[in-house]
């Protein structure tokens, strides 16, 4: 006589293939299925990115695979179709309101993550990136581009998007994605959603008017619903009508209650705290940060062996037309605007460099900003070496070979650039917020000061120099950030937990 035992389904199989796979066994057997997400995002750092959300849109699904059948859901950017290889249209979404048809396609990653892609070129098809023109402005129609994804996120989860699937849950990503959990609730619909709030200060609001073209009902404009001082924003509709609030580091989840970080979304927030709907988990960085065999690297490097590190170095100072020199090299890898306090860098450089020191600097942004930095290089020659844009390679050379990463930031929901910097063996300077409080050590493997203020700066700066001259106990700090914890792994098993409670809240 056959035993009762419960038998794992491949997540590969369709919903309906699961169901035959349980005919077609005793009755005595159990098959279980694992959950199905839908992970919907704005960008994916394997086709594109315009920031850290596209790391983690690649990151986390991946870590996720191995507990549920974790399928992604992104626009059809002209970027993603060119690499993503053969797309299979699997349905048609209709028409509504002032939203355009548009066509589902089916894709694979390189190493086998389904991914769903919106398929309409009057929304998608475009130079620039995911929200602004190569002028760097808003997408007039962005308030249509991520209503079609919100409202495409919500007929797969109904299961009227691909036939064989449908979803168990929906993880929601900022603001363009914001409206799916909105259409669900307006459906009547209770498919949990999780949203994930990478940074509130992009909130996607919109006028009013808008809202008949979006398919928003009129009883949604109010304070328990969409409305945003006069506006709709998408953000607000995600945070009121999903399940489960998460951001990236504790110490933002308790910042973004307050009104100094709240973005007039405070008091939203606190409720949700207060109802145990907010989460704060702190992001990861993947596999590929390893300096032993990055291959983007000139030469690789070890916590025992530091050879390689000066070898890096020296190709950044001849790459950023920076003099050979023995001293500290500074590095900034970041968005050049006044949340990451650039004025504040800016304003320190000289000191730096009137104490042996030189910075390397890429990135891009605001154009004050980048003119004020190009101003710089050209007052410190040799000392000061600046490219406007972004090169993956220049970029992961810099944490390599620098000595110390420059991270004023004014607010940071978790920032990833000091995890790189930590990974290898740069000491983050940085303000005491957020991801950036969570993840650094004060004088054990990075450097916090308390406000963000050129004087409080500048001693943190100043503790490094001291550090720097200090061979043993540069060598301890670095030490102490490479070996710091920095994967996905109990990331992943916060989201799980994250997953399950919002499961059970939907049974109940």
């Amino acid at each position: 006589m056959l035993e009762s035992f419960e038998l794992e389904a491949d997540a590969a199989l369709p919903t309906t293939a699961h169901a035959e796979l349980q005919d077609m066994v005793p009755s005595s057997v159990s098959v279980k299925r694992r959950q199905s997400i839908l992970f919907v995002t704005s960008e994916i750092a394997d086709y594109i990115k315009a920031g850290g959300l596209g790391e983690v849109s690649a990151a986390l699904p991946r870590a996720l695979r191995r507990q549920y059948d974790v399928r992604i859901l992104i626009p059809g950017y002209r970027q993603v179709l060119s690499q993503i290889g053969p797309v299979e249209e699997i349905a048609r979404l209709p028409a509504s309101f002032g939203i355009p048809a548009c066509g589902l396609g089916r894709g694979t990653t390189q190493d086998g993550l389904t991914v769903y892609v919106l398929l309409c070129p009057e929304l998608y098809d475009r130079d620039g990136s995911p929200y602004v023109d190569g002028f760097g402005m808003d997408w007039s129609d962005n308030d249509i581009r991520f209503a079609r994804l919100g409202l495409a996120a919500a007929d797969i989860a109904c299961g009227s998007g691909d036939p064989l699937w449908r979803a168990d849950l929906m993880h929601l990503n900022d603001w363009p994605s914001g409206l799916a959990s909105a259409y669900l609730a307006w459906r009547g619909q209770h498919i949990p959603t999780i949203l994930t709030i990478h940074n509130l200060a992009y909130q996607g609001n919109f006028d009013r008017s808008r809202m008949s073209h979006l398919g928003i009902p009129d009883a949604a404009f109010q304070i328990n619903g969409v409305e945003f001082y006069g506006k709709l924003s998408f953000l607000k509709a995600g945070i009121y009508y999903s399940s489960h609030i998460t951001t990236v580091s504790s110490t933002y989840a308790q910042e973004i209650t307050r009104p100094e970080f709240g973005c007039g979304l405070d008091g939203l927030l606190r409720t949700c705290a207060e109802q145990g709907r907010l989460d704060g988990i702190i992001n990861g960085i993947d596999e590929s940060w390893d300096p032993s065999r990055d291959p983007y690297l000139v030469s690789p490097f070890s916590a025992e062996n530091w050879r390689g590190k000066r070898i890096n170095a020296d190709n950044v100072r001849e790459n950023f037309g920076l003099a050979l020199s023995n001293g500290p090299l500074f590095a900034v890898v970041s968005r050049l605007v006044h949340q990451k306090g650039v004025d504040l860098a800016i304003s320190a450089a000289e000191t730096i460099v009137s104490q042996g020191g030189q910075i390397a600097v890429i990135g891009q942004g605001e154009p004050r900003f980048e003119s004020e930095l190009q101003a710089l290089a050209s007052r410190h020659p040799g000392s000061v070496g600046v490219k406007i844009g972004y090169d993956e390679g220049d970029a992961r050379r810099m944490y390599a070979g620098s000595d110390f990463l420059l991270m004023p930031s004014r607010f940071e929901p978790c920032g990833l650039s000091q995890m790189y910097a930590q990974r290898f063996g740069s000491l983050p300077i940085a303000h005491r917020t957020g991801g950036l409080a969570d993840t650094i050590e004060d004088g054990i493997n990075g450097f916090l000061f308390g406000e963000p203020s050129l004087g409080r700066f500048m001693d943190a700066i100043r503790r490094g120099l001291e550090t720097f001259r200090s061979g043993s106990r540069l060598t301890a700090m670095r030490r102490a950030a490479m070996s710091r914890p920095h994967g996905w792994d109990r990331s992943a098993s916060r989201y799980q937990e994250v997953y399950e409670r919002a499961c059970r809240t939907a049974l109940a």
